[in-house]
Formats: structure tokens, sequence, C-alpha cells
């Protein structure tokens, strides 16, 4: 297999998410008067979040659902108006494009890449937020393309999503092509199903489910220079 283009996902692995997560929940906390915000209920709004980002894979309800919902839900626990959930959110998206922390000094590994295969972020993530960090990181500068699930109408790991990106790039094929990215459902699944060969990032050492015939797996970002 020779490979001629990675699909990069963002956060979480070129980036670090719940680094950006915490920082932009906390300073908003502040923003709005709510109080302090613990490192224990940044941890709670994460888990709920997580559980909004899984069933939008699943299809089971619509992206502005999963921004609002997660706020809302979060709000409702610690005796805050849900009704700020949609100014929250609004504020959110552009905050967490302030904090740029990278995974495995990821834009050193990015430059290094260019020219040698072709560059395209695939992500799920809001075309404000992403627009944001890409830019800040300057990640974007780096990439051949960019592919956000809100302007294609569709999220990973649907065939919907993979069957747009496939068709903006005729020249490859899906065996030239190597989607990395840190999540299961989303990345993996997508890959899997779309059959194109995946590289799962699992810095934290995951269990590898035995259901999904993952064909490489990394703990470090370095490897992926490894594959080519």
């Amino acid at each position: 297999m020779a490979i001629r283009a990675i699909l990069w996902d963002v956060d979480g692995t070129l980036l670090d998410f719940l680094a950006a997560e915490k920082a932009a929940v906390q300073r908003l906390f502040g923003e709005f008067g709510l109080g302090p915000c613990t490192d224990g209920m940044v941890a709670r709004y994460s888990a709920i979040n997580d559980a909004y980002w899984k069933r939008l894979e699943r299809g089971e309800i619509p992206k502005q659902e999963v921004l609002l919902g997660r706020f809302r839900d979060f709000f409702s626990e610690l005796g805050i108006d849900p009704g700020l959930s949609e100014p929250f959110n609004a504020r959110y998206q552009l905050a967490l494009g302030d904090t740029v922390v990278y995974r495995d000094d990821s834009l050193t590994i990015v430059k290094a890449l260019r020219g040698k295969v072709k560059q395209y972020v695939v992500s799920n993530g809001t075309v404000v937020a992403q627009t944001k960090k890409l830019e800040r990181s300057h990640l974007g500068e780096w990439m051949d393309g960019v592919f956000l699930s809100e302007q294609l109408g569709a999220e990973k790991p649907s065939m919907a999503f993979f069957d747009q990106v496939f068709a903006a790039l005729p020249d490859l094929d899906k065996e030239d092509m190597l989607i990395v990215g840190d999540s299961l459902t989303s990345d993996m699944k997508g890959g899997l199903a779309a059959g194109i060969p995946t590289c799962w990032y699992n810095p934290f050492h995951h269990p590898r489910p035995a259901d999904m015939a993952i064909d490489y797996e990394i703990e470090d970002l370095h490897q992926v220079l490894e594959l080519l």
C-alpha cells in the first residue's frame, strides 16, 4: 500500500481537545458570572458532551441538539438557568480556538509531511470552532483541504460524509488514503465502512476492539511517518 493522502482528525488527534475544552468552559463561567468551575465540574461536562457526540455519530440527533443539549443538561444539574445554553455555546465555539495545545508536536509532523503526501482535515467540529483552531494553530496553512461535516451536511462516520470527500478528490483511490484519528466511533468506524485504510491514534492505550479490523494502531503521531 502506497499512502498518497492522509485524512486527519483534529480534536484529540492533532490538537489536545480536552485542554481547550477545560480552558474555554472555565473562562466562560467567569465571563457569565457563574462562579468557579472546578476540574470535577469540567469532567462532568466533558462526559455529557461525549455522550451527545456519540448520539450524533449514530444519527440519533442533529448537531444543533448536541451544541445546546449538552449545556442545557450540564446547567440543569448545577442549578444554572438552562436558558443560558444558547449564548454560552455561541461564545464557547470561539473560545475553543483560544487554547492551542499540540498533540505530539503535530504541527512539526504536518510540516514534515508537506510535499510527501496530500493532507486533509476531516472533522465533525463546527465551522466556527475549527476554522479558528486551524488558523491559530497554523495547521490549516499546511493542509491541502478541509472537510467539515457542518459544511458537508453529514457527519463522520456516515458514508454521506466520506462520499463527498471522495468526490472532491477524484485523483485519489480509497486505498491511497489513510485516516488518522482517535475516535473509534467516528474516525475508525467511518474509515472502515468507507474502505479507507485506518490508523487509530491511541495515546491512552484503550483496549482495541476485537470486532474492528483496524489497519494500524499508534500511540504517538510521529509513528505516522514510519507508515509512509
